[in-house]
């Protein structure tokens, strides 16, 4: 897997750990929304990102 491959999936991690904590402190949903959408943005462009054996 490619160091950017990796880079994405750990920012995805790390914003579905912001989007769980954005909902303890009841911050407004669309703030928790964005946070989710954005997470699995960068979860799929890591899985886009991986060279596939042919």
């Amino acid at each position: 897997m490619p160091w950017w491959s990796t880079l994405l999936l750990a920012l995805g991690g790390i914003l579905l750990g912001g989007a769980w904590s954005l909902h303890r402190q009841k911050a407004p949903v669309w703030v928790r929304i964005a946070a989710i959408i954005l997470a699995a943005l960068a979860i799929i462009a890591a899985f886009f990102t991986i060279p596939w054996a042919d």
